[in-house]
């Protein structure tokens, strides 16, 4: 039986992977795009896939996408990634970030009482939920303490997936740490640095504009975390993931390897430090302990050298 995926945010980094991942296993998708325009590039973009308009702060507008779609799982990937923005509009934050999924929660539950088919939701919950870790590496029972309203709002939306759960729906979190891929947006630093160093190389650019390079991030390959998203789903225990390398490194050290992809060792000089980039509140060290999730049969494939050449490969492709 073909099964009836819902990914919303579908035009994001994930959510295009994501489509592309459950076509290919002979899925039925329907894309959920912020807008008419997005909804019309994604089935451009992957003709197998439906594709429908709807924000997560239309409460009316995602009981009628669910009722209507009547998925077997969905995959809540949408709203805006920007932990910077998410400071510039904490209130919106809060609303798409943190009631949206609640949303989706009540919906896909309304849903399954009235045809008696249990709808699956995934939850793609985010490390910014630690901000201030009292520990490192994190794991599913760390402390959650967010400095950001990003933090925040994805804090909320955990919690009431855990009560959801506790009412006896099928909902997981997926507790994603940095990840990147050629599809990042300009605006994150690890798709800046690589755009930079290759325009610096091509004389385009003279110096890379950053703030703290020293804070510590555990990066991974976006398709890998997809593929954690899809297992996790498929798990028959839901419950709370996080998803992972492992490995701490600076974005000193992503820097540095960039600029090695090209052939550039003596780099400091076209590195300036600029404190506007600085964030009001940046957890210091953010790295995951994914026993959980490997003890289902997942694991990272890529690791963080080769992340970072395929993103400059990537960029130096574009011209």
């Amino acid at each position: 039986m073909t099964d009836r995926a819902l990914v919303t945010g579908a035009n994001g980094q994930d959510g295009s992977y994501l489509v592309q991942q459950l076509l290919a296993a002979g899925d039925e998708v329907v894309g959920m795009c912020h807008s008419q325009e997005g909804a019309e590039r994604l089935r451009s973009e992957h003709p197998g896939a439906s594709a429908i308009a709807c924000d997560l702060s239309d409460d009316l507008g995602i009981q009628r996408v669910v009722r209507d779609v009547a998925p077997s799982r969905i995959f809540n990937l949408a709203g805006n990634t920007s932990v910077a923005r998410s400071w510039e509009h904490p209130a919106d934050t809060a609303d798409v970030l943190g009631i949206g999924p609640v949303r989706i929660f009540d919906a896909a539950w309304k849903l399954s009482q009235e045809t008696g088919d249990p709808v699956r939701v995934l939850q793609a919950s985010s490390a910014e939920i630690f901000g201030s870790a009292t520990q490192v590496p994190q794991d599913e029972l760390t402390l959650r303490r967010p400095v950001t309203p990003y933090g925040a709002a994805k804090n909320f939306a955990h919690e009431m997936a855990a009560v959801y759960r506790a009412r006896g729906m099928h909902v997981s979190s997926a507790i994603l740490y940095n990840h990147e891929s050629p599809s990042r947006p300009e605006t994150f630093v690890a798709r800046k640095i690589t755009m930079a160093v290759c325009d610096i190389v091509r004389g385009r650019q003279d110096v890379l504009a950053l703030g703290n390079i020293d804070v510590q991030r555990d990066w991974g390959y976006a398709p890998d975390y997809v593929d954690a998203m899809v297992s996790i789903l498929s798990h028959d225990v839901p419950g709370d993931f996080v998803v992972a390398t492992g490995e701490s490194h600076t974005v000193r050290e992503f820097v540095a390897e960039a600029f090695a992809c090209v052939g550039v060792d003596d780099w400091q000089d076209l590195v300036e430090i600029d404190p506007r980039f600085y964030r009001p509140a940046d957890p210091e060290q953010l790295v995951g302990d994914s026993s959980r999730l490997r003890s289902i049969g997942w694991s990272p494939t890529v690791t963080f050298q080769e992340l970072v050449k395929i993103m400059v490969e990537a960029e130096l492709a574009r011209g």
